[in-house]
């Protein structure tokens, strides 16, 4: 296990804006547990290398591209937007040393990493902060993509099945699957 402190390739995106503290922003000692939290579950993730000075945390570029994708986010880009735009309530929590990573630095520390190994540390961030469903009703949603089929190599459409928890609204998992 490599320790997520490390830091990663450097950006200059840091906030002009003045730091304003309310009783509405993300309570420090939460976000601390929540910071914490992502640590622990996804240390199983290898620290990728670096050649030149490191200057981002492993945690933040986590913690950033997690939280990009729950409104939608589909790539780095998107990943770097979504720090920018919430720059000012992530470094209430996230050390940011050198501002939010840029695309590229997106791109370099989530490509190298194991699609499995991700996918066991998210499944167990999201049991680590959602109560059992107990008698939750989960609608399962399923869509078929247009065009998604091969006519030539006989390969039927493309469909999309996914599990929902309405008292959360969100997705617990979305499968891909041919039949």
């Amino acid at each position: 296990m490599v320790s997520l402190t490390r830091r990663l390739a450097p950006t200059a995106f840091k906030s002009s804006k003045p730091k304003i503290k309310s009783s509405k922003n993300l309570s420090i000692a939460n976000a601390t547990a929540f910071t914490e939290k992502m640590s622990l579950v996804f240390s199983e993730i290898e620290d990728p290398p670096v050649e030149r000075t490191p200057v981002h945390f492993l945690t933040d570029i986590l913690i950033i591209g997690i939280l990009s994708v729950i409104p939608g986010g589909k790539g780095w880009e998107d990943m770097e937007n979504y720090g920018l735009s919430k720059y000012d309530w992530l470094e209430q929590f996230l050390a940011l040393p050198e501002g939010i990573p840029s695309a590229d630095t997106f791109g370099r520390v989530f490509e190298p990493i194991n699609p499995k190994v991700f996918e066991g540390c998210f499944r167990r961030w999201v049991e680590s902060i959602v109560e059992a469903p107990g008698a939750q009703v989960i609608p399962i949603d399923g869509k078929t993509l247009k065009g998604s089929y091969d006519r030539e190599q006989g390969k039927s459409a493309l469909h999309l099945v996914s599990a929902w928890s309405i008292d959360l609204s969100s997705c617990f998992r979305t499968s891909k699957t041919r039949r």
